[in-house]
């Protein structure tokens, strides 16, 4: 007698995967880690390999060891990816030691302690992320001149970023002559040393138009959709030109390049195009995405704004996937279904 094979729904497959999502994730991510690399040197090249290599390696122990499951799932490159987004959000002169840290955090604690891919209600690379910003804040904003392969890996010259320039010139307990002065090296950092990334940072903070390219990207091939950057973006841009509009900026700050500014430095177009759309940790509606990059785009703002952080990207994403189950009910949709 023949054996029949079944198989769950559906039964009509596109061809696409989980491996090919996360290798064309990590190809867009590229044009971004050459710039970095090129900026910082070997201090990119040593991070984001301690960083991969011990995020696949800790999956591959969790899953062998104590999982015990036969089935390896470092093959769908989903701990790569985890592992080059964590060292996107970290200094290139960071010690080596806090970067395995930091790793083992992001897959054991934020990814397979919940079952591994899939069931991870927090972005992976943030809970790392997170962690090593609250457990060690001075290395974590310690940010190296870019001087190319000039310096070595940890003995890299330190510089501020300009978000905090941004958060000095808001501060309204410094005196009118401290307020000039961060607006002064605000304008010292031109817009295009904002927008190429010849500027002090994490490896995911200098080339805001490399990042543009490889998102636009991923959305041109679907692997993405506009939604949650678009809010994201759209967010920060009218909440920057609010600040403007009713005279909250110091003198000498236009409200357009105070928008300019806030949309091209920091974390702004890593979370909003490769971190916040996580298949896993956003909304599946059109409506729950909009509605979760807005929270986001807001949530950053305020703390750039209010918060004792220069920069709350981190934060706003992980507040908002918390979210995420009841974002989920607002106007679902079956499946292959069209609403009228």
């Amino acid at each position: 007698m023949a054996h029949f094979i079944t198989s769950p729904a559906p039964h009509v497959h596109s061809g696409d995967s989980v491996r090919r999502n996360m290798l064309l994730v990590i190809i867009a991510l590229l044009p971004a880690y050459v710039v970095s690399v090129l900026e910082f040197g070997f201090g990119a090249l040593i991070t984001a390999a301690i960083s991969v290599c011990a995020c696949v390696l800790t999956e591959w122990f969790i899953s062998r060891f104590l999982l015990k499951e036969n089935k390896q799932t470092i093959g769908d490159l989903s701990a790569v990816l985890t592992g080059l987004l964590l060292a996107f959000n970290l200094p290139s002169s960071i010690d080596w030691w806090i970067v395995l840290i930091g790793a083992v955090v992001a897959i054991g604690v934020g990814k397979m302690s919940f079952g591994g891919l899939g069931q991870n209600p927090f972005n992976p690379a943030l809970v790392g992320r997170v962690f090593l910003l609250i457990s060690f804040p001075a290395q974590m904003t310690t940010w190296p001149t870019p001087k190319g392969f000039a310096t070595g890996y940890i003995d890299a010259e330190t510089s501020a970023t300009p978000l905090y320039y941004l958060k000095n010139m808001l501060n309204t307990d410094l005196d009118m002559s401290e307020r000039l002065q961060a607006v002064q090296d605000v304008f010292s950092t031109s817009m295009k040393d904002s927008l190429l990334g010849a500027m002090g940072g994490s490896l995911g903070e200098v080339c805001a138009l490399a990042l543009i390219i490889g998102g636009i990207a991923l959305i041109c091939c679907r692997v993405i959709t506009w939604h949650i950057p678009v809010s994201i973006i759209a967010t920060v841009a009218l909440f920057a030109a609010c600040t403007g509009w009713v005279g909250a900026l110091p003198e000498g700050m236009t409200t357009g390049s105070y928008v300019l500014y806030s949309l091209l430095s920091g974390g702004l177009m890593l979370g909003a195009f490769f971190m916040a759309t996580d298949y896993v940790t956003s909304p599946m509606t059109a409506w729950g995405k909009i509605i979760f990059g807005f929270g986001i785009g807001f949530i950053m703002m305020v703390i750039r704004t209010w918060g004792a952080y220069p920069e709350g990207m981190s934060f706003a994403i992980l507040i908002m996937n918390a979210c995420v189950p009841l974002l989920n009910k607002f106007r679902p949709t079956r499946f292959g279904e069209k609403r009228k």
